[in-house]
């Protein structure tokens, strides 16, 4: 989730995925879980694809408005976990029967909540994987934790919190184990997250270890996005580079994303268990201020303030990678999922999924979750970034592949906007407004500074020279005129001086309190 996969020596006949061995492939049906969909909308959601079901849940009690979830048993205790690329660990709500406490506790501190609990191991089994003395953090039930169920973390490794404590090999997470124990399984994940209620595109999603998806094989011939290294592995995430300004906003023209530390390209975090997907303030203005009728302000059950605006809003935004395009759906851009305050004429408001980041980031500017996953395939290999693997392994990198065609997210909009009718055609956007959310802004300012100095040069070098010329006077002065000062022997007490500054207590090394 924002919040905050790993594992061993890792042997392969090839470097090229698309000629790994499949042997020990593993393939998760998910299941999404709609919060706030009334009970006829959620009945309908049972007619949906052949991969998974899908049940509709009126429950706002979790960070947003759809989860993807798979089923995994502990000592053959089943739970029902969350899968997150943007986590490493393996939490679940609820009693273990006859796991090992190993006198250790983990927290794992989210964007939004976090867990906290002793690290326990059991045997974990999911869809023909059987994992021995697997560690993971067993959070008691709460207010804010519900019985059966818990996050599994697909982050790299060096991320993990129970790895950190249990270190390598004992702590190590979920996927570490099994690329680890299964040396013939390659070693990349994907994920494929369905839509609720779309009316052309019904299945649910998948999530597979060392295989893909048909007909999506050819995510495997996708540009390859580098996974841009932190500087520390306790920071990791999947992250890559979007292009140079590469989104393209609703006026069909490329939004502003300047930095010139990577050639005006952001670094983007893929994170599956993120609802909304996280933006500058800009990208989120240029997004959805222009509505006639939007408003920036605070809604009911979401963690800060985001864009609310008229349902029927067609909105058409694109991110581009490697040159790649990805168009994402008008229903993931303004979502329905549940409802803004509403407008001056009473109707409901809907809600716009990019929100202004509400977090503290390090290594990354904008998340991408599931309103832009619902609209790529991604594949992420783990590369070296498993525990124990060879450096020969390669670098890890992440596969992409586009899955929305802008005519058919059109014409879905328009059967469950606007009700068959289509008005796009009616909206007209508003002037832009001026884009100040410069992440440059202080090299911007320092250029300014320069400027200014530059004005005033002949003035400050004047002024030095002057300067100059007394301080050399006063020392003349010193040597030659100040003969009636008492010499000071060696042995007498120096004068006291000023205070010392840099005498302060020892400075306190910064440690994360926060997970993505």
């Amino acid at each position: 989730m924002r919040f905050s996969l790993t594992t061993p020596l890792v042997l392969y006949l090839s470097l090229l995925l698309d000629e790994l061995p499949l042997a020990q492939a593993l393939k998760f049906p998910v299941e999404g879980r709609v919060v706030g969909l009334d009970e006829h909308r959620a009945r309908s959601l049972g007619r949906l694809g052949r991969r998974a079901s899908i049940s509709g849940t009126p429950d706002l009690s979790n960070v947003g408005n759809v989860q993807y979830q798979t089923n995994i048993t502990l000592n053959g205790q089943q739970f029902k976990v969350l899968i997150d690329t943007g986590s490493s660990d393996l939490t679940v709500t609820g009693d273990v029967p006859n796991a090992k406490d190993t006198g250790k506790t983990g927290t794992v501190r989210y964007a939004i909540g976090g867990t906290k609990g002793p690290i326990k191991t059991a045997k974990l089994e999911f869809e023909g994987f059987t994992i021995d003395n697997q560690a993971f953090i067993e959070q008691p039930v709460d207010s804010e934790h519900t019985d059966g169920g818990g996050i599994i973390g697909f982050g790299p490794g060096g991320a993990s919190e129970v790895q950190s404590v249990l270190g390598a090999g004992a702590g190590d997470p979920v996927l570490d184990r099994i690329f680890r124990q299964n040396t013939s399984t390659p070693n990349f994940i994907t994920i494929l997250l369905g839509r609720a209620g779309d009316p052309t595109d019904t299945f649910v999603g998948d999530f597979t270890v060392g295989e893909v998806v048909e007909p999506f094989g050819n995510i495997t011939k996708q540009p390859r996005l580098p996974v841009t290294q932190m500087a520390h592995r306790s920071g990791q995430h999947w992250t890559a580079l979007l292009d140079e300004n590469g989104i393209i906003g609703p006026d069909g023209q490329r939004i502003n994303t300047t930095k010139s530390s990577t050639g005006n390209r952001y670094g983007v975090m893929f994170d599956s268990g993120f609802t909304f997907p996280q933006v500058t303030k800009g990208i989120a203005n240029a997004i959805y201020a222009r509505v006639p009728g939007a408003k920036f302000t605070t809604v009911s059950n979401a963690p800060g303030e985001m864009w609310t605006l008229p349902c029927s809003t067609e909105l058409n935004v694109t991110f581009v990678f490697a040159g790649v395009k990805f168009p994402v759906h008008p229903l993931d851009t303004v979502t329905n999922a549940f409802y803004g305050p509403p407008d001056e004429n009473g109707n409901p408001t809907c809600v716009g999924a990019f929100q202004p980041i509400t977090t503290e980031q390090d290594g990354f500017d904008i998340i991408l979750g599931m309103s832009f996953l619902r609209n790529a395939y991604m594949l992420i290999n783990f590369g070296d970034f498993v525990d124990g693997a060879l450096a020969k392994v390669g670098d890890p990198y992440v596969q992409l592949l586009p899955l929305t065609d802008p005519a058919e997210a059109h014409s879905d909009f328009v059967q469950l906007r606007m009700g068959g009718v289509d008005r796009s055609s009616e909206l007209k956007l508003l002037p832009a407004i001026p884009d100040t959310d410069n992440d440059d802004d202080d090299d911007d300012s320092s250029s300014s500074s320069d400027d200014g100095i530059k004005k005033y040069l002949p003035y400050i070098i004047a002024g030095s020279v002057a300067g100059g010329v007394i301080l050399i006077s006063l020392i003349l002065y010193a040597i030659f005129g100040g003969s009636s000062k008492k010499y000071r022997r060696l042995h007498d007490p120096a004068p006291a001086g000023l205070p010392n500054p840099y005498d302060r207590p020892a400075f306190t090394q910064y440690q994360p309190s926060r997970r993505y």
